[in-house]
Protein backbone atom coordinates (compact mmCIF):
# COMPACT_ATOMS: atom_id res chain seq x y z
CA UNK A 1 0.00 0.00 0.00
CA UNK A 2 1.39 3.36 -1.02
CA UNK A 3 2.50 5.62 1.86
CA UNK A 4 2.55 8.90 -0.15
CA UNK A 5 1.23 10.78 -2.61
CA UNK A 6 2.18 13.07 -5.52
CA UNK A 7 1.82 16.39 -4.17
CA UNK A 8 -1.06 17.78 -5.64
CA UNK A 9 -2.70 14.85 -4.49
CA UNK A 10 -1.55 15.37 -0.60
CA UNK A 11 -2.27 18.63 -0.88
CA UNK A 12 -5.98 17.51 -1.85
CA UNK A 13 -5.97 15.10 0.96
CA UNK A 14 -4.65 17.74 3.14
CA UNK A 15 -7.33 19.77 2.49
CA UNK A 16 -10.38 17.23 2.82
CA UNK A 17 -8.87 15.91 6.23
CA UNK A 18 -8.83 19.44 7.73
CA UNK A 19 -12.13 20.61 6.27
CA UNK A 20 -14.62 17.59 5.36
CA UNK A 21 -14.39 18.59 1.35
CA UNK A 22 -12.22 20.16 -1.18
CA UNK A 23 -13.22 21.75 -4.63
CA UNK A 24 -10.26 21.06 -7.56
CA UNK A 25 -10.00 22.98 -10.57
CA UNK A 26 -9.88 21.50 -13.97
CA UNK A 27 -6.16 22.67 -14.06
CA UNK A 28 -5.35 20.56 -11.50
CA UNK A 29 -7.54 17.49 -11.31
CA UNK A 30 -7.60 16.22 -15.49
CA UNK A 31 -3.77 15.80 -14.81
CA UNK A 32 -4.45 13.89 -11.56
CA UNK A 33 -6.49 11.73 -13.85
CA UNK A 34 -3.74 11.04 -16.54
CA UNK A 35 -1.34 10.04 -14.25
CA UNK A 36 -3.60 7.44 -13.33
CA UNK A 37 -4.74 6.12 -16.49
CA UNK A 38 -5.84 7.27 -20.29
CA UNK A 39 -8.65 9.34 -20.68
CA UNK A 40 -7.77 8.80 -24.52
CA UNK A 41 -11.50 7.37 -25.28
CA UNK A 42 -13.21 10.80 -22.71
CA UNK A 43 -15.31 11.84 -26.00
CA UNK A 44 -16.94 8.72 -26.34
CA UNK A 45 -17.52 8.62 -22.76
CA UNK A 46 -18.84 12.23 -22.09
CA UNK A 47 -21.21 11.83 -24.96
CA UNK A 48 -22.52 8.34 -23.36
CA UNK A 49 -24.19 11.06 -21.19
CA UNK A 50 -26.77 11.68 -24.39
CA UNK A 51 -27.83 8.43 -23.77
CA UNK A 52 -29.01 8.50 -20.42
CA UNK A 53 -32.76 6.87 -18.93
CA UNK A 54 -35.34 8.71 -16.95
CA UNK A 55 -35.20 8.92 -13.78
CA UNK A 56 -38.44 7.27 -12.56
CA UNK A 57 -38.90 7.68 -8.79
CA UNK A 58 -37.92 10.99 -9.53
CA UNK A 59 -40.50 11.92 -12.09
CA UNK A 60 -43.26 10.27 -9.41
CA UNK A 61 -42.73 13.11 -7.60
CA UNK A 62 -43.07 15.59 -10.10
CA UNK A 63 -39.39 16.44 -11.03
CA UNK A 64 -37.09 15.15 -14.02
CA UNK A 65 -33.77 14.35 -14.31
CA UNK A 66 -31.97 11.55 -16.54
CA UNK A 67 -29.34 9.20 -14.61
CA UNK A 68 -27.76 5.19 -15.36
CA UNK A 69 -26.08 3.58 -12.40
CA UNK A 70 -23.35 0.84 -11.70
CA UNK A 71 -21.71 -0.50 -8.76
CA UNK A 72 -18.06 -1.90 -8.29
CA UNK A 73 -16.30 -3.14 -5.86
CA UNK A 74 -12.25 -2.09 -5.34
CA UNK A 75 -9.81 -3.28 -3.27
CA UNK A 76 -7.96 -0.22 -0.83
CA UNK A 77 -5.05 0.73 -3.50
CA UNK A 78 -5.76 -2.48 -5.58
CA UNK A 79 -8.38 -4.10 -8.15
CA UNK A 80 -11.82 -2.21 -9.22
CA UNK A 81 -14.39 -4.75 -10.74
CA UNK A 82 -17.91 -4.05 -12.29
CA UNK A 83 -19.89 -6.02 -10.07
CA UNK A 84 -23.51 -7.69 -11.20
CA UNK A 85 -26.31 -4.65 -11.39
CA UNK A 86 -28.10 -4.01 -8.23
CA UNK A 87 -30.50 -1.02 -6.52
CA UNK A 88 -29.25 1.89 -5.65
CA UNK A 89 -30.44 2.03 -1.71
CA UNK A 90 -30.44 5.07 1.00
CA UNK A 91 -32.68 4.86 3.95
CA UNK A 92 -34.69 7.75 5.02
CA UNK A 93 -32.30 9.19 6.93
CA UNK A 94 -30.19 10.18 4.34
CA UNK A 95 -32.69 10.75 1.57
CA UNK A 96 -35.82 12.30 2.93
CA UNK A 97 -37.07 12.47 -0.79
CA UNK A 98 -36.49 9.08 -1.93
CA UNK A 99 -35.60 6.71 1.32
CA UNK A 100 -36.01 3.48 1.84
CA UNK A 101 -36.89 2.05 -1.24
CA UNK A 102 -34.66 -0.05 -3.73
CA UNK A 103 -34.41 2.10 -6.83
CA UNK A 104 -33.09 0.31 -10.03
CA UNK A 105 -32.08 2.36 -12.82
CA UNK A 106 -30.88 1.67 -16.16
CA UNK A 107 -27.39 0.51 -15.90
CA UNK A 108 -24.78 2.27 -17.37
CA UNK A 109 -23.82 0.81 -20.87
CA UNK A 110 -20.92 -1.79 -20.85
CA UNK A 111 -18.91 -0.30 -22.88
CA UNK A 112 -18.84 2.72 -20.87
CA UNK A 113 -18.51 0.82 -17.43
CA UNK A 114 -15.39 -0.73 -18.85
CA UNK A 115 -14.39 2.22 -20.72
CA UNK A 116 -10.48 3.58 -19.94
CA UNK A 117 -11.99 7.23 -18.47
CA UNK A 118 -14.52 5.71 -15.89
CA UNK A 119 -11.46 2.81 -14.63
CA UNK A 120 -8.84 5.76 -14.52
CA UNK A 121 -11.43 7.50 -12.61
CA UNK A 122 -12.29 4.90 -10.26
CA UNK A 123 -8.52 4.55 -9.65
CA UNK A 124 -7.97 8.08 -8.69
CA UNK A 125 -10.85 7.82 -6.16
CA UNK A 126 -9.67 3.82 -4.98
CA UNK A 127 -5.90 5.65 -4.21
CA UNK A 128 -7.27 9.18 -3.14
CA UNK A 129 -9.81 7.66 -0.53
CA UNK A 130 -8.11 4.24 0.37
CA UNK A 131 -5.09 6.94 1.32
CA UNK A 132 -7.83 9.03 3.80
CA UNK A 133 -8.95 5.73 5.36
CA UNK A 134 -6.21 3.11 5.63
CA UNK A 135 -8.05 0.74 7.70
CA UNK A 136 -10.80 0.43 4.84
CA UNK A 137 -9.64 -2.86 3.00
CA UNK A 138 -12.20 -3.22 0.57
CA UNK A 139 -14.83 -0.46 -1.01
CA UNK A 140 -18.23 -1.06 -2.16
CA UNK A 141 -18.48 1.31 -5.17
CA UNK A 142 -21.14 3.32 -6.82
CA UNK A 143 -21.33 5.27 -10.01
CA UNK A 144 -23.91 7.40 -11.32
CA UNK A 145 -24.55 9.49 -14.51
CA UNK A 146 -26.84 12.35 -14.12
CA UNK A 147 -28.31 14.55 -16.42
CA UNK A 148 -29.86 17.70 -15.32
CA UNK A 149 -32.06 19.39 -17.68
CA UNK A 150 -33.18 23.02 -17.41
CA UNK A 151 -36.34 24.54 -19.35
CA UNK A 152 -37.80 27.87 -19.58
CA UNK A 153 -41.00 26.37 -17.49
CA UNK A 154 -38.74 24.50 -15.09
CA UNK A 155 -35.58 24.98 -13.30
CA UNK A 156 -33.47 21.77 -13.27
CA UNK A 157 -32.76 20.12 -9.86
CA UNK A 158 -29.30 18.84 -8.88
CA UNK A 159 -30.20 17.98 -5.69
CA UNK A 160 -33.79 17.77 -5.50
CA UNK A 161 -33.67 16.26 -1.64
CA UNK A 162 -32.02 19.39 -0.33
CA UNK A 163 -28.54 20.02 1.31
CA UNK A 164 -27.82 16.19 2.26
CA UNK A 165 -25.27 13.16 2.99
CA UNK A 166 -25.10 10.34 1.04
CA UNK A 167 -24.59 7.89 3.79
CA UNK A 168 -21.41 7.10 2.63
CA UNK A 169 -17.78 7.82 3.03
CA UNK A 170 -16.62 9.65 0.35
CA UNK A 171 -17.68 11.21 -2.63
CA UNK A 172 -16.51 12.38 -6.12
CA UNK A 173 -18.17 14.84 -8.00
CA UNK A 174 -16.81 15.17 -11.50
CA UNK A 175 -17.99 17.48 -13.93
CA UNK A 176 -18.51 16.29 -17.54
CA UNK A 177 -20.39 18.94 -19.64
CA UNK A 178 -22.28 21.96 -18.69
CA UNK A 179 -24.81 23.48 -21.83
CA UNK A 180 -26.26 26.64 -21.86
CA UNK A 181 -27.47 26.99 -18.34
CA UNK A 182 -26.62 29.63 -15.15
CA UNK A 183 -26.22 28.65 -11.60
CA UNK A 184 -25.18 25.12 -10.13
CA UNK A 185 -23.63 26.29 -7.43
CA UNK A 186 -22.50 23.82 -4.74
CA UNK A 187 -22.73 24.21 -1.36
CA UNK A 188 -21.16 22.83 1.57
CA UNK A 189 -23.02 22.96 4.90
CA UNK A 190 -21.93 21.41 8.50
CA UNK A 191 -24.69 19.03 10.04
CA UNK A 192 -26.39 21.74 12.07
CA UNK A 193 -26.85 24.18 8.68
CA UNK A 194 -23.45 26.70 9.15
CA UNK A 195 -22.43 27.47 5.66
CA UNK A 196 -18.68 26.10 4.92
CA UNK A 197 -17.75 27.32 1.67
CA UNK A 198 -19.42 27.30 -1.75
CA UNK A 199 -18.40 27.04 -5.57
CA UNK A 200 -19.43 26.07 -8.76
CA UNK A 201 -18.20 23.25 -11.27
CA UNK A 202 -17.72 25.57 -14.24
CA UNK A 203 -15.61 23.66 -16.81
CA UNK A 204 -15.18 19.52 -17.61
CA UNK A 205 -12.78 18.03 -14.94
CA UNK A 206 -13.93 20.56 -12.49
CA UNK A 207 -14.74 18.16 -8.87
CA UNK A 208 -15.67 18.10 -5.52
CA UNK A 209 -14.00 15.62 -3.27
CA UNK A 210 -16.63 14.97 -0.07
CA UNK A 211 -16.11 12.88 3.23
CA UNK A 212 -19.83 12.34 3.67
CA UNK A 213 -20.05 11.82 6.88
CA UNK A 214 -18.62 15.12 8.11
CA UNK A 215 -20.43 17.99 5.81
CA UNK A 216 -23.89 18.28 4.00
CA UNK A 217 -23.57 19.29 0.56
CA UNK A 218 -26.48 20.71 -2.23
CA UNK A 219 -26.65 22.35 -5.80
CA UNK A 220 -28.43 25.23 -6.33
CA UNK A 221 -31.14 24.80 -9.62
CA UNK A 222 -29.85 25.61 -12.91
CA UNK A 223 -31.65 27.81 -15.68
CA UNK A 224 -30.69 28.22 -19.32
CA UNK A 225 -28.92 30.94 -19.90
CA UNK A 226 -30.80 31.66 -23.74
CA UNK A 227 -34.57 30.32 -22.85
CA UNK A 228 -35.04 28.64 -26.39
CA UNK A 229 -31.56 26.51 -26.49
CA UNK A 230 -31.15 23.42 -24.72
CA UNK A 231 -29.78 22.85 -21.22
CA UNK A 232 -28.13 20.66 -19.18
CA UNK A 233 -25.51 20.21 -16.41
CA UNK A 234 -24.14 16.64 -16.88
CA UNK A 235 -21.63 14.78 -13.74
CA UNK A 236 -20.51 11.64 -12.66
CA UNK A 237 -20.96 10.76 -9.01
CA UNK A 238 -18.82 8.12 -7.07
CA UNK A 239 -19.24 7.10 -3.84
CA UNK A 240 -17.23 4.89 -1.74
CA UNK A 241 -18.39 2.35 1.11
CA UNK A 242 -16.49 0.65 3.58
CA UNK A 243 -17.20 -2.84 3.32
CA UNK A 244 -18.08 -4.35 7.23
Amino acid sequence: MPTTLPLPMSQLSDEVRREGFCFVTADVMQPLLSSMGTLADWPDFAQSWDHLGPDPYLAAKGRFRRRRHATYTAQANGTVALAPHQAHYQSLQYNALQGDIERWFEPIDPAVANSGSLHTILAFCNDFFSTLAAHVADWHVEVHQFRIEASVDAAGEPTPEGSHRDGVDFVLVLLVDRHNIDSGTTTIHTPDGKPLGDFTLAHTFDAALIHDPRVFHGVTPVTPLVPTEPAHRDVLVVTFRAKP
